[in-house]
């Protein structure tokens, strides 16, 4: 199994000294790496390629990750640009989530295209095959998609590290396309605990499918909550909305990872905070997640 990752997803919210606290505070209690969505057409948002870029020059060795990005806004070859030119600065600390978007209406109405869920798939498997086509530098590439081309186009900068495209998918067709191309599946939040495993499944498959192993892909579990003092009990979700919050105390979060990384086989935990504090983060940070690495390497001993 790859080793468990852990990280924090940040909304790109207006105010920068919390967002900076909120990535320094996650960097020091032992977080791998924080999440920012993209949402181009929420008006309070700040784009999340510019922030990443910020709280990347804020830090030093917490990664980053797109969660995910909005294809159908951000054109696959000059997000390849994008891409790399953040994972220069940031010295091989980030990784692209991508997506197919949604809100069709909001995006139409910042001029972006209106697809099938066909033509998402079609433009999320170009767009693969664009990205790593253009961080192959020092070359000219041609590639006569149905919703991307390249025509003779000059290809670089290459990133400072192998840049992982990690889908949010959730459909058989993009689940398909995960296991046989992507580096990563990020389970979205609006899907239901109990399609997780049958969504593993259907990866594996098309990952051996394609002569690849299943642990080619990392899984992200995102779980929305707090760190709490309670003494009730809390068991790991199995069923019910993805986003619904899990208020536990730091040996019942720690208890449900593990529960997750060695019994759904998910090696990569996000967790959405319920309230984006500092403190909130440091809490985790310090309390769940040591224990949570404990319990899942003695699990992982025992089987």
């Amino acid at each position: 199994m790859n080793p468990l990752r852990i990280g924090v997803f940040l909304s790109p919210h207006r105010d920068n000294a919390l967002l900076t606290a909120n990535a320094q505070a996650a960097e020091s209690s032992g977080f791998d790496f924080a999440a920012i969505q993209d949402h181009p057409y929420v008006p309070d948002f700040l784009d999340p390629y510019v922030l990443i870029s910020h709280l990347a020059a804020q830090t030093r060795t917490l990664r980053f990750l797109t969660d995910v990005t909005n294809l159908p806004l951000r054109p696959a070859p000059m997000l390849a640009k994008t891409a790399a030119s953040i994972d220069l600065l940031s010295g091989g600390r980030f990784d692209l989530g991508l997506g197919g978007g949604r809100s069709w209406p909001q995006i139409a109405g910042l001029g972006g295209p209106a697809w099938t869920p066909g033509e998402t798939v079609n433009a999320i498997d170009e767009a693969i095959t664009v990205l790593r086509t253009m961080w192959r530098p020092n070359s000219t590439a041609t590639f006569p998609g149905k919703t991307y081309t390249l025509d003779g186009a000059a290809t670089g900068p290459a990133p400072a590290h192998l840049v992982g495209i990690w889908l949010g998918a959730s459909g058989p067709r993009m689940l398909d396309l995960l296991g046989r191309r992507a580096d990563g599946w990020i389970a979205p939040l609006a899907t239901p605990f109990e399609t997780k495993p049958a969504a593993q499944d259907a990866i594996d498959a098309a990952a051996r499918a394609a002569g690849r192993a299943p642990e080619d892909v990392r899984r992200v579990i995102q779980l929305v909550g707090s760190v709490t003092d309670s003494t009730r009990p809390a068991d790991r979700p199995r069923s019910g909305p993805g986003s619904r919050p899990l208020r536990a105390n730091p040996d019942q979060w720690a208890r449900i990872i593990a529960e997750f990384v060695t019994e759904e086989r998910f090696d990569t935990v996000n967790l959405v905070p319920e309230l984006e504090q500092p403190e909130q983060i440091s809490r985790f940070g310090d309390e769940v997640i040591p224990e949570a690495r404990r319990l899942v390497a003695d699990r992982l001993r025992a089987l």
